[in-house]
């Protein structure tokens, strides 16, 4: 027999594994670290979600669930983008898909547009699912650059100069992970304009949307001509302290929805019901409980962003989620070898920005929905760290 690993699918073997879950594993069973490493709020989901859950269970709820989730959490996430998020109206039972959080929503989404060769826009650095789902589907990435100077942002012109006839889709994450960049309604519009224009379809994947500071979120699909073009993406874990619960969605015209619902049918078949049934009761009643944590991460945001201006560290002022991604350059250690030797030598977790894309190179990830100990305390090795190298 040749070596197993001859065996495995070459689009696979090519994949390099995360970098964020990479360094998540070296923490575990390392006594006394801290950890600005992973992207996951320090609140416990609050208590009238799980007992939701618990109450559903107890009442016997333990089925499955439509392949497109419970109809009344769907109705729920289309009540919920109107009225709070002032997107466009979803019909609940043909717009709407559920999912096993947002990252399952971005695979299936993948491997229901894409044929062989298709090419998909994104912004280096990015999100670490992107790039290798859409290889994964057979598709090609089209990766535009971006800098600390440019705000990590991808502009109109950007998106042109990388537009050939294999191109199908742009993927959009705002405000993004690792960057916290994000975009104004202006600025949106300019893409979609882009979009409309070249006929190519948006994944809007904004997760983070209630994460953020510097002004209102545009919810994308809500853009003129907009709806149909752009598959929207969403879900529970960052701002509603959901991240174990996995539930996400897609929204979308219903021909898109229903091809990504064959695929999520035959690998997934729905998501849990218990998980379903707490984002229910988030959508409906859990306004006041985000609020609560938002406001909490947007002081932690200003906590850290001048902790790092004060050790000396180059930073883009991120607009939302809960990430910073100062620059490490003039340290002249690579951005893997600097977060190794800060994890062995301060036993402080950070993520290399190299894990995002190449241009991520020579930064690093701090996610601050941390505590406020946590932060200062990390912040204080950090500074102890660079003034030793």
């Amino acid at each position: 027999m040749k070596p197993v690993k001859d065996k495995i699918s070459r689009r696979v073997a090519d994949t390099s594994p995360s970098g964020i879950r990479k360094f998540f594993e070296m923490v575990l069973g390392t006594p006394g670290v801290l950890s600005l490493g992973v992207g996951e709020p320090d609140f416990v989901t609050p208590k009238p979600f799980i007992d939701r859950a618990i109450r559903e269970l107890g009442e016997g709820m333990t089925s499955y669930t439509s392949n497109y989730g419970l109809l009344e959490l769907r109705e729920a996430i289309s009540d919920y983008t109107v009225n709070r998020l002032k997107g466009p109206r979803y019909d609940p039972k043909k717009e709407i898909l559920v999912t096993i959080g947002v990252s399952e929503a971005v695979d299936i989404c993948m491997r229901s547009i894409l044929d062989p060769g298709d090419e998909v826009i994104m912004v280096d650095p990015c999100y670490v699912s992107y790039l290798p789902m859409v290889t994964m589907a057979g598709g090609v990435p089209k990766l535009v650059h971006s800098s600390i100077e440019n705000g990590f942002k991808i502009t109109p012109e950007d998106i042109e100069s990388a537009i050939t006839p294999k191109t199908k889709a742009i993927i959009l994450g705002y405000p993004a992970n690792p960057t916290g960049a994000s975009f104004s309604r202006n600025e949106l519009i300019a893409i979609s304009e882009i979009a409309d224009s070249k006929d190519i379809i948006v994944i809007s994947d904004e997760i983070y949307c209630r994460l953020t500071y510097t002004g209102p979120h545009t919810v994308f699909s809500s853009l003129s001509g907009m709806k149909d073009r752009t598959i929207y993406l969403n879900g529970l874990s960052k701002a509603y302290a959901m991240t174990g619960w996995r539930v996400g969605y897609a929204c979308g015209n219903a021909e898109i929805i229903e091809a990504m619902m064959k695929v999520h049918q035959y690998s997934i078949m729905c998501a849990p019901i218990m998980g379903q049934f707490a984002a229910i009761e988030a959508l409906k009643n859990g306004w006041s409980e985000m609020e609560r944590m938002v406001a909490s991460y947007a002081m932690r945001r200003r906590l850290i962003l001048d902790g790092i201006k004060k050790i000396g560290l180059k930073c883009h002022e991120p607009e939302g989620a809960f990430y910073v991604f100062p620059s490490i350059k003039e340290t002249g250690l690579s951005s893997d070898e600097f977060c190794r030797r800060l994890l062995t030598e301060e036993k402080v977790v950070v993520v290399p920005g190299s894990a995002f894309g190449a241009c991520g190179e020579g930064h690093i990830r701090l996610c601050y929905a941390a505590s406020i100990n946590t932060i200062n305390s990390a912040l204080k090795k950090i500074k102890e760290f660079l003034n030793r190298i």
